[in-house]
């Protein structure tokens, strides 16, 4: 973890406590946390042994218990680089022979979260916001814990010798033993081989994918029948197969590669993404790396080179880069206004964790607000971006497979980078580092890969009283959490902005460099745009899905969330309407998991309300949160379309689920050529749970169509597209209201730029 300019950690103020107040928590509490009824009695037991005192605790006349050792690490805290160390060396101890254990590749290593009672015991009692009217109490009930149980670590293992995924659970030990000689591995609670499935692709795997296809005898003569002798200017881009058919079944691990070539071997910014190569069908299996097929079935010339395919700078069109941008500089002179404690944040009455996962990336824990009187109000347990989907519109080969699911295929926290001050993030910035496993168990660190800063957005609110004159403004200001990946040509911005008003936004920015495709001369295709002379770029669309573990108002234990859909009706012309000018909101109840299959309206201005059931503000309303939908589309495919098969969760817009553990990923947790129409969300929905007072998880999915322009060449400005989460009678007034104002100039005219004649070159065009 890294901070510039100066350690925004607030001090002192989050000091690890030495006693804790006694209370008292119900042995039956581990039931009504959302334990499945099958392990509800297991769940009794380990929760009444977790609670059980220490006998060798002391406790004074006044009922305050000593804790004997401070817990070093919250429940939900990211694995660190030794923890994820200490799970890679037990699950690779495990191995019962020196090939199982050699053949062993470790897909991801992450936290295995643990249920919502321990993160409400360590927020209670361990952790800020120490905040003991999270859990249940009732009398006479054991007291309160010494400490936390054990963490977890949930690894993904793919053996390269057998071609089986397994998933193991390890428990985690003392993890500073490692630095004793590394003996305190841990203990593997359970190890499950997955059938039928393929893990999400390694950037190990495709950078050896690349060198064999590269040294492939067949391939090296079809690049000389185009002209190409030197290998160093190809690449290859190695995508996953999805599935079309049998051919595609997990049996084995596939890869079809996109073709590229650059024009300059020494220039390593050269943009290689403007020479695709057509006509080359390569097959390869990843398990045992050999090209299984390989069929060069159309010459299409390599597009000529485009003058105006380059980026960098003094490369760009014209050879000249823009001279006239003066600095601008973002300058806090008294620090930031958030406070960090590890991973735990505090900003403007907001408060919440920061959590980070190989496939989902950013991950956002416990949000709450600090409401005045009625203290901490939680509003979401997590939230995260869970899988994205980009289907490309073109029927022809190779476009027609390229459908990505850049987080279960690939991982979008996988292929995060680096990000540095001045250029992704302005002003005073607190960075986060993130630890991954790599493909043969070794820890990888991306430094600076979670970005946390404020922005100035503008105007919050505004008023002039034209009879006095007097005038009130506010400047809003947001806190904004974020990263970005790259996966391929496209780099994706993931962003959580939380605002003064009580709003969350949830933002994706688009950018990078489209994916092309060559065309013969004199050729144009309706799917896609031509560019310059022999390429194009094809139609396609992306699609993002958010999960909301919605807890609005609803403390651990607690099932009071429902969720109510509004539409705005016009009202019929009669008596009520006699002017013809009425229309009203209408909201309907989505009772079951069938019901809540929907799509956006903006014709009917539909969104959505999480309300609490047993909460009310001053006007006798529940409570609530309101999902505003951005700019959205649906997917532009037929009902068959194959690439539907495994992303049936595109059909529609929303999707709520009650909550259950292990329903996490829209399409299963192994879309990867996965042969199974519809797992997860569509098959889960089936069941038609109730949705009435109970957990609710918002499944939104979100995308746009693009059809790209020239404008979009060589590098593609910023998309943006998202939602909002606004507060709906969760607050008695504005929470904005009390924001101080800004020291603005006086006069106005502090910075007031002056008019400067226009230079004479422009004088001479006039």
């Amino acid at each position: 973890m890294a901070t510039t300019q100066k350690e925004a950690t607030r001090p002192g103020q989050f000091a690890q406590v030495a006693a804790v107040r006694r209370e008292n928590v119900s042995a039956s509490a581990a039931a009504d946390w959302g334990v499945s009824p099958a392990a509800e009695d297991l769940q009794r037991k380990n929760l009444t042994s977790l609670i059980r005192p220490d006998p060798a605790s002391k406790a004074t006349a006044k009922g305050i218990q000593i804790m004997l050792r401070a817990e070093t690490k919250h429940p939900l805290e990211p694995l660190s680089a030794a923890e994820i160390s200490i799970a890679v060396a037990t699950v690779r101890a495990a191995g019962a022979t020196p090939e199982l254990r050699d053949s062993m590749r470790f897909i991801e290593v992450v936290l295995l979260e643990p249920d919502k009672y321990v993160v409400a015991l360590a927020d209670a009692y361990f952790f800020p916001p120490f905040q003991p009217s999270l859990l249940p109490r009732t009398r006479g009930a054991p007291a309160v814990p010494t400490k936390l149980p054990p963490r977890r670590a949930r690894l993904v293992v793919y053996n390269k010798r057998s071609n089986e995924t397994s998933v193991w659970i390890v428990e985690l030990t003392e993890v500073h033993a490692t630095t004793r000689g590394g003996h305190h591995r841990g203990k593997v609670i359970s190890s499950t081989v997955i059938p039928d499935v393929q893990p999400p692709m390694d950037a190990a795997e495709y950078a050896e994918c690349e060198a064999i296809v590269k040294d492939y005898p067949p391939f090296i003569e079809a690049m000389k029948k185009r002209g190409i002798d030197d290998m160093e200017l190809v690449m290859v881009d190695p995508w996953c197969v999805g599935y079309h058919g049998e051919a595609d079944a997990p049996s084995r691990r596939l890869a079809k590669p996109l073709i590229f070539c650059r024009i300059e071997s020494d220039c390593p910014l050269e943009n290689g993404y403007a020479r695709p190569v057509e006509g080359i069908h390569v097959l390869v299996d990843m398990q045992n790396m050999v090209v299984v097929e390989f069929e060069d079935r159309k010459l299409v010339p390599l597009p000529p080179a485009d003058p105006l395919r380059n980026y960098t700078p003094g490369e760009t069109r014209g050879g000249v880069d823009r001279s006239d941008v003066k600095p601008l500089q973002i300058v806090q002179p008294e620090g930031p206004s958030f406070r960090i404690s590890g991973n735990y944040v505090e900003w403007q009455k907001w408060n919440f964790r920061i959590g980070f996962t190989p496939r989902e990336g950013l991950v956002i824990h416990s949000v709450a607000y600090v409401d005045g009187s009625r203290g901490r109000r939680p509003i979401a347990h997590r939230l995260s971006f869970v899988e994205m989907v980009v289907p490309y519109g073109d029927p022809n080969e190779p476009h027609y497979r390229k459908n990505a699911f850049d987080a279960g295929e690939d991982g979008l926290g996988k292929n995060a980078h680096s990000l540095k001050k001045g250029c992704d993030c302005l002003g005073y910035v607190k960075y986060f580092d993130a630890h991954f496993t790599n493909f043969t168990g070794g820890v990888e660190t991306t430094e600076n890969c979670v970005c946390l800063h404020e922005e100035d957005n503008g105007i919050l609110w505004k008023h002039q009283d034209w009879r006095t004159g007097l005038t009130e403004v506010r400047r809003s200001r947001r806190l904004t959490v974020s990263f970005i990946c790259t996966v391929a040509n496209y780099e994706y911005g993931f962003y959580w902005h939380f605002y003064q008003d009580g709003k969350i936004e949830a933002e994706v920015k688009l950018t990078g460099i489209l994916s092309l495709g060559a065309l013969q001369p004199g050729e144009v295709r309706k799917y896609g745009t031509t560019i310059a002379p022999g390429l194009y770029a094809p139609v396609h669309q992306h699609f993002f899905v958010a999960r909301m573990d919605m807890a609005v108002d609803s403390k651990p234990g607690e099932m009071h969330n429902q969720v109510v859909e509004v539409n705005v009706r016009v009202e019929e012309p009669g008596n009520d309407n006699v002017h013809n000018n009425a229309f009203y909101a209408e909201e309907t109840l989505l009772k079951s998991e069938l019901e809540a299959m929907r799509d956006c309206d903006p014709s009917s201005a539909r969104h959505w309300i999480i309300k609490n059931t047993r909460t009310v503000n001053r006007s006798g309303q529940l409570t609530g949160y309101k999902l505003v939908p951005g700019s959205n589309c649906l997917p532009l495919a037929g009902p068959e379309a194959k690439f539907l098969r495994r992303a049936a969760f595109l059909k529609h817009n929303l999707w709520v689920t009650p909550y259950a553990r292990d329903e996490d990923f829209p399409g299963g947790e192994f879309p990867n050529q996965n042969p199974r129409a519809g797992e997860g969300l569509a098959s889960w929905v089936k069941q038609n749970r109730s949705l009435e007072e109970t957990n609710i998880v918002l499944w939104y999915v979100f995308g746009i169509t693009h059809v790209p322009r020239l404008e979009d060449w060589p590098v593609m400005p910023v998309e943006h597209i998202g939602f909002v989460l606004q507060p709906h009678g969760f607050f008695n007034c504005s929470p904005a209201v009390d924001v101080p104002p800004n020291a603005c100039e006086e006069d106005g005219k502090e910075n007031d730029v002056k008019d400067k004649p226009a230079s004479s070159g422009l004088i001479a065009k006039l």
